[in-house]
């Protein structure tokens, strides 16, 4: 790490901010700057292989007692130069590697080096493309980018989006941070459409979910969804004013899709009874732990028949749609009234960014605001139908990210992940230690070592069996991210009528993973299990 020069003093003065503020603080802090940024800038994967490990072996405990001042200094104590070696020796090291082809357990993933550059263009611009005035052009560009994504989506006709691009009065999605709040404001659109002003009530948004239920003798309101639901669901109607209880799991079929019987049962019963109200219906494409795909046609079906908002959660799924080999595997999508996409996920942009789309221009009225000095009554700011009140111009890296790609570019890496997963299927079928527990739809597949004497059998009975695999499977997954060679992660699969089962999750999405290096990974789960895990197991 470079040092500094220890009889020289660092100081808060009208001079030093006015150099650390415009440019770098001396000739060498822009060595320093540059030697790293030339490295990230141009050779991004090369650089986190050499910086940045899967994750070292070290405890969180010991990391964290590094980390203990809580003291801002009056003066300043280090220069940029120091900052950045430090940013790269000390904590570079023990950040994961999302990059590593090697990590295959979550949703993240690499990203293509040129989002870097894209990203410094954004920082260094640093539009708020919410506000006219602290964009223009940003959040014209900003209404063209989310057509694009818009079209992908509903597919609607040439003189719709020649209408609604860059009219000011439509408002085709809105860019937040990421899948959550995405997921939120569609509910929040649903809900305040479903309770809209009218005779002698003002609405939910004005005067409260309580008096708007009153009004209408509504005593409940309810959001139904797969069971294989991502948590945000249940997060938003606890701050919508509903209760994490209104959100009611659908059983999910063999496949982990909602079964759409068990749905319309639930509908039916609902609806007879007029003091509770069906506020949405929301669809999966791509569930986080099994990366399934709902029946979209059918939940559409039945939505509109009843009349119901059809969501679909789409933050993990939506980029297939760029696939020619792929996309009907969403075929139905179209047929929602909202729809959620995370950037950050399957169009490999950093974090964080999220995407919600309308099909009807005018439902984000619904959440509309309005403040005396921006976002005023005929304004075109974006902020005045969006949840957040200031964010980045992620557009702009989404937009020049299309047009680098191409929808062609996007579809390889949407086919490899969907077939590397399926030929890693095949290896895990292939393998008497292991066994496949959910087969890949899209690129997310679940399974578990189970050694054939700890499997229920005529010597073991099934709720042994289930636990000691159980037990076995998380020590395994434990050991092996502690090891740091690989990552795949680890869920516990909770279905309708059947035990929790503990599973290894992978999502294969980076373009460097391999069937070979997923070989790899199984050899070294493998050797896990019959050098430290086996030795120390009773007998069954």
């Amino acid at each position: 790490m470079v040092k500094d020069n220890p009889k020289q003093q660092l100081v808060a003065n009208r001079e030093t901010l006015e150099r650390i503020f415009h440019r770098p603080e001396n000739d060498q802090s822009r060595v320093v700057l540059t030697k790293y940024m030339e490295q990230i800038l141009f050779g991004l994967h090369d650089f986190l292989r050499e910086h940045v490990g899967i994750t070292e072996e070290i405890s969180l405990r010991l990391l964290a007692s590094r980390f203990t001042s809580s003291d801002i200094a009056r003066s300043p104590v280090k220069k940029l130069a120091d900052v950045i070696s430090e940013i790269i020796e000390e904590i570079a090291p023990h950040a994961v590697n999302v990059s590593s082809p090697y990590f295959v357990g979550h949703m993240t993933s690499a990203i293509p080096f040129f989002m870097v550059h894209l990203s410094t263009i954004v920082a260094a611009l640093n539009q708020n493309p919410v506000k006219l005035e602290t964009s223009k052009v940003v959040s014209v560009y900003e209404r063209q980018v989310l057509a694009k994504v818009h079209r992908l989506l509903f597919g609607l006709d040439q003189e719709f989006y020649d209408t609604n691009v860059q009219k000011p009065e439509s408002t085709l999605g809105s860019f937040v941070e990421d899948g959550t709040l995405a997921n939120l404001t569609a509910l929040w659109v649903a809900r305040n459409r479903l309770f809209s002003p009218s005779s002698g009530h003002a609405g939910v948004e004005q005067e409260g979910l309580a008096a708007a239920m009153e009004a209408r003798g509504i005593r409940r309101v309810r959001v139904l969804v797969s069971e294989l639901c991502h948590y945000s669901i249940r997060k938003a109607a606890g701050v919508l004013g509903l209760g994490s209880q209104a959100v009611v799991p659908i059983p999910v079929d063999h496949s982990n899709r909602m079964d759409v019987q068990a749905l319309r049962r639930v509908v039916e019963e609902m609806r007879r009874d007029t003091g509770t109200a069906v506020l949405a219906v929301i669809g999966i494409a791509g569930t986080t732990e099994t990366g399934a795909v709902d029946p979209l046609h059918a939940i559409a079906d039945l939505c509109r028949e009843h009349r119901i908002h059809f969501h679909v959660d789409a933050a993990w799924g939506g980029p297939v749609l760029l696939s020619q080999r792929y996309a009907g595997l969403l075929e139905g999508i179209q047929r929602a009234d909202s729809v959620t996409i995370d950037g950050h996920k399957q169009f490999y942009l950093p974090m964080s960014c999220g995407m919600v789309f309308f099909k009807d221009p005018e439902a984000m009225d619904a959440v509309a605001y309005h403040a005396a000095y921006i976002n005023r009554p005929g304004s075109v700011d974006l902020g005045i139908r969006s949840l957040a009140g200031s964010r980045s111009a992620t557009s702009l890296v989404l937009g020049s990210a299309l047009d680098i790609m191409g929808s062609g570019g996007y579809a390889l890496l949407i086919d490899h992940g969907i077939e590397t997963a399926r030929a890693f299927a095949e290896e895990i079928r292939r393998r008497p230690m292991f066994e496949l527990v959910t087969a890949p739809e899209l690129n997310i597949l679940t399974y578990r070592i189970a050694p054939g004497q700890w499997r229920a059998s005529s010597d073991i009975d099934e709720d042994k069996s289930l636990d000691m695999l159980n037990r076995i499977n998380i020590r395994l997954q434990r050991l092996q991210r502690e090891a740091g060679n690989s990552f795949v992660s680890r869920t516990t699969l909770r279905r309708f009528g059947q035990p929790d089962t503990v599973v290894l999750r992978a999502v294969i999405m980076n373009p460097r993973t391999t069937p070979e290096i997923l070989r790899s990974i199984l050899a070294e789960q493998e050797n896990i299990y019959l050098e430290r895990i086996a030795p120390s197991l009773p007998r069954p």
